[in-house]
């Protein structure tokens, strides 16, 4: 099959069935995104394409997004005019939609299926904008966010097919979207996301590894931020490390903003609450590591007893199923995203996003009685393992609707049939 990705950050949500796609051979790939330096893959063509226009930053807030989606839309296309006078005409294109890069696809080849990732629909109610009192939303919101939306309307008409990963995230798109859009989450790679009881983490400042003995507990966010509830994990803090004195915190994550409003603080958030709760912590037991390599990561939450995970009503992290994988005890809010994949009592332990107190205590609870919790790690990985495993229930699936949109002569080998 002729194969044309779309993403403005390779590999982005197609990291694993772009690789199964390289190994199986006898395809033809080709990935169209924005971002540079990626260098060229074995097995498949890397195109790195630029936005044809950027709005400036005083353009009207109702039409910006879309003004610089239809820029990245253009540039796609542009790209995929030159892709097809080489000679290459995809069989299928599977993109995502949210930075507009699919719209005008069409025009190019108006008679070749797409398959568009529906990540998010900008809600005013009832998603991130306004969860938070402590971070309200303008008065403004309902309109802005509603003309977000522009772009998701005009790629419904743009698309054969959409995807969706979770249930949440399909259901914040009005009903009239929901029968073009099936649900199937990328899929996670159970079978090197283990548990592994003999994991160890090197800590410069102790002089010495960190595993499953010590009293471990963590956090992890791409970027340190209200959105997933850093604010939150930071205010849990003093109680935790008083009430367990041998306990230390590993947090991973950069100090950017990847969603909502970035901090007027000089330093982010984090030097918001390193001044809001620094003279009651102990930061001798408090380790900021930043982002890390991926292998390192996994090492990090195989040697926690406690691994937190927050987040606002958004689009769930790989790294809350990941750790769910690798058989963590997670303690993580309660929220609808969450919600769907963490059953209270049974593979995790739910707590009020907003109760800061309610956090710490269920957290000291699990770093205090490891042994009452410990058939969670087991239940969340099988639970994985069952509904989100890579290669026996998501592979198959994105396989079956890609080969349902072509002819049959060039459709993948299904895994399994």
């Amino acid at each position: 099959m002729k194969i044309l990705f779309v993403h403005q950050n390779f590999p982005g949500q197609y990291r694993e069935i772009f690789q199964w796609l390289i190994a199986q051979g006898g395809h033809e790939i080709v990935f169209l995104t924005q971002r540079r330096g990626v260098g060229q893959v074995k097995g498949a063509r890397i195109v790195v394409y630029a936005s044809h226009h950027k709005p400036a930053e005083t353009a009207y807030a109702a039409t910006k997004y879309w003004e610089e989606c239809c820029g990245n839309g253009l540039g796609a296309a542009f790209a995929a005019q030159r892709l097809d006078a080489e000679g290459f005409r995809p069989d299928i294109i599977v993109g995502h939609v949210g930075w507009g890069e699919l719209t005008f696809l069409k025009q190019v080849w108006h008679d070749v299926p797409i398959i568009g990732f529906f990540e998010y629909y900008f809600l005013a109610a009832g998603g991130s904008v306004g969860f938070d009192p402590e971070f309200p939303a303008s008065d403004h919101a309902p309109f802005l966010m509603h003309a977000r939306n522009a772009v998701n309307f005009a790629n419904v008409q743009s698309v054969d097919l959409g995807q969706s990963p979770t249930l949440f995230q399909r259901d914040t798109f009005p009903e009239s979207f929901h029968s073009g859009i099936y649900v199937k989450h990328d899929g996670i790679r159970t079978d090197r996301l283990t548990p592994d009881a003999s994991a160890s983490v090197p800590l410069e400042r102790l002089g010495r590894n960190v595993t499953r003995e010590d009293e471990i507990f963590t956090y992890m966010a791409r970027n340190m931020e209200p959105t997933r509830g850093f604010h939150k994990f930071m205010r849990a803090l003093p109680h935790i490390l008083e009430a367990r004195p041998n306990a230390r915190a590993l947090i991973i994550g950069g100090n950017e903003v990847s969603y909502g409003k970035a901090s007027a603080t000089t330093g982010g958030y984090r030097a918001e609450m390193e001044r809001e709760v620094g003279d009651r912590l102990d930061w001798s037991r408090v380790h900021f590591l930043g982002r890390v390599p991926y292998g390192a990561y996994q090492q990090i939450i195989r040697v926690s007893r406690c691994h937190v995970y927050l987040t606002v009503p958004f689009v769930l992290s790989w790294s809350c199923m990941e750790s769910m994988s690798m058989g963590a005890t997670i303690v993580a809010s309660d929220t609808a995203p969450v919600r769907e994949v963490i059953t209270h009592g049974e593979t995790g332990l739910l707590v009020d996003f907003h109760d800061h107190e309610a956090l710490a205590r269920q957290v000291i609870e699990v770093l205090a009685r490891p042994g009452d919790v410990a058939h969670m790690g087991p239940a969340a990985r099988r639970h994985i393992v069952e509904a989100y495993d890579f290669e026996t229930v998501c592979l198959p699936e994105h396989v079956r609707q890609m080969n349902g949109l072509v002819p049959r002569a060039s459709r993948i080998k299904v895994p399994g049939a």
